[in-house]
């Protein structure tokens, strides 16, 4: 029923010890996942605005759209009750809906025919950052379901990365010398 908050500080705990042992730059933080890890980052970054970038993989942002979708309904209604009986519950864990509070740089991939997460939930954040206006970006892979299997298409997501996070957080230049 507080879903995304003891993980939020379990994050910021772990970011905190590596700021103070010297491991990370306190200026130069970046976060991700997929999957639950995508959700995590999704909440995350509705947060707070320390993290440089985010990207998020797979992941869900607005609960209710996703009722009876994946495999997880069981474990949604034992935890959280039936959408339409406990509306008020599921609506105060969307991340969707604290949407406006993001200003993190953030980078959304997911595969086209993702049936656990199906891929409106990359769309619905992306167009919801875009009419803020924020930075972002939606990259849908082709064919792809929950998890990305073509090689080709793994080099690519690898490769996206270290881009997004080279640009927003290390401030690289790109090949045009741009940053």
């Amino acid at each position: 029923r507080s879903w995304g908050e003891k993980d939020f500080e379990d994050v910021m705990a772990g970011v905190d010890f590596a700021v103070e042992k010297g491991w990370a730059d306190p200026d130069r933080l970046g976060v991700g996942g997929w999957s639950y890890g995508g959700i995590l980052t999704n909440y995350v970054i509705t947060q707070t605005d320390r993290f440089k970038a985010a990207i998020t993989g797979a992941s869900e942002v607005l609960f209710r759209s996703n009722y009876g979708h994946d495999h997880y309904q069981y474990e949604w209604e034992t935890e959280l009750g039936l959408p339409w009986e406990n509306a008020e519950l599921w609506e105060k864990l969307s991340p969707f809906n604290r949407v406006v509070k993001i200003t993190t740089p953030t980078l959304i991939m997911g595969g086209e025919k993702d049936w656990n997460v199906p891929i409106l939930n990359s769309e619905q954040l992306y167009q919801a950052l875009r009419r803020l206006g924020r930075t972002t970006q939606l990259v849908v892979y082709p064919g792809q379901h929950h998890g990305i299997r073509l090689p080709s298409l793994q080099k690519d997501r690898l490769e996206r990365y270290l881009k997004w996070y080279g640009k927003y957080v290390k401030n690289e230049k790109d090949d045009e010398g741009k940053i």
